[in-house]
C-alpha cells in the first residue's frame, strides 16, 4: 500500500486540519508484504504480529471511532466536541500513519532489507552526514535522546530539497513542509518482548532489515 492512499479521508483531516463532511468509508488495517517471522532475528515474529495486529489494529479502531464521533459533532455543529476530538484523530490518525510507513520501511534480507541506499539518495544523505554510516549513528542517537515515546524519520524538506533528521514525539506525524523517507519506531512496543531495556540493541538491528528501496522511492517523488 502507497503512502499517498494512506492519507487520512477529508473526513479526517481537510489539508492537515480537520473535517467538514461526513466519513465516508473505514480505514483497514494494512496487509503486510511478508510473514511476521521474515525479518529475524532483528526482530522476531511475535513483536511483529502483537505489533501490527494487535497495537496497529487498535490504532485503525480508534480511529475510525474517533471519526465517526466527529462527523456526529460535525453535522450537530458542535464546536465543542470536534475540538474535543482533535487530540485523538492526531494520536490514532498518526498512529495509522506512522505504523502503515513503517511496514513498507522494513524487508527481509531475501527482498534487499538492509541493503545500502542508492542513487540519487545516498548522494544526497553522503552530502549531508559525510558517511552512510556516519548517518546511521545520528538517527540512532536521535533515537535514544527520545524521552519516552516517539519515532526518529529521515525526511526531506519539500522547499529546500535538503535530508533532515527529525524526531517526534507519540505518534505525531511528520506534516507541513517535510516528506517523511523513513521512519524508525522507538515505542517500547517496537522493541521490549525481544530487546527488554536494551533498545540501543535494537536500535543497531533494525538496519539488517531497512528497506531503501522504498525510501529511494519516496525521495525520488
Amino acid at each position: 500500500m502507497s503512502f499517498a492512499r494512506l492519507a487520512l479521508r477529508p473526513a479526517a483531516f481537510a489539508s492537515r486540519g480537520f473535517a467538514t463532511s461526513a466519513v465516508a468509508a473505514k480505514h483497514v488495517l494494512p496487509d503486510l508484504p511478508y510473514d511476521y517471522a521474515a525479518l529475524e532475528p532483528a526482530i522476531s515474529g511475535k513483536i511483529m504480529e502483537l505489533h501490527h495486529a494487535k497495537h496497529h489494529q487498535t490504532y485503525v479502531n480508534s480511529l475510525n471511532e474517533a471519526e465517526e464521533k466527529y462527523a456526529t459533532a460535525v453535522n450537530s455543529k458542535d464546536v465543542k466536541a470536534q475540538i474535543a476530538l482533535h487530540p485523538a484523530l492526531r494520536f490514532h490518525g498518526g498512529g495509522h500513519i506512522n505504523h502503515s510507513l513503517f511496514w513498507e520501511n522494513l524487508a527481509p534480507k531475501s527482498a534487499s532489507g538492509g541493503a545500502p541506499p542508492t542513487g540519487a539518495l545516498a548522494e544526497s544523505i553522503n552530502q549531508t552526514w559525510g558517511s552512510y554510516e556516519e548517518f546511521k549513528k545520528v538517527v540512532n542517537a536521535s533515537l535514544a535522546g527520545i524521552q519516552g515515546s516517539g519515532w526518529s524519520w529521515l525526511v526531506k524538506d519539500k522547499e529546500t530539497k535538503q535530508l533532515q533528521i527529525v524526531t517526534m514525539p507519540n505518534q505525531d506525524p511528520i506534516v507541513g513542509k517535510y516528506a517523511p523517507l523513513l521512519g524508525i519506531d522507538a515505542w517500547e512496543h517496537a522493541y521490549y518482548l525481544q530487546y527488554q531495556n536494551r533498545k540501543a540493541e535494537y536500535f543497531s538491528a533494525i538496519w539488517d532489515v531497512i528497506n531503501w528501496k522504498a525510501a529511494e522511492q519516496r525521495f525520488k517523488a
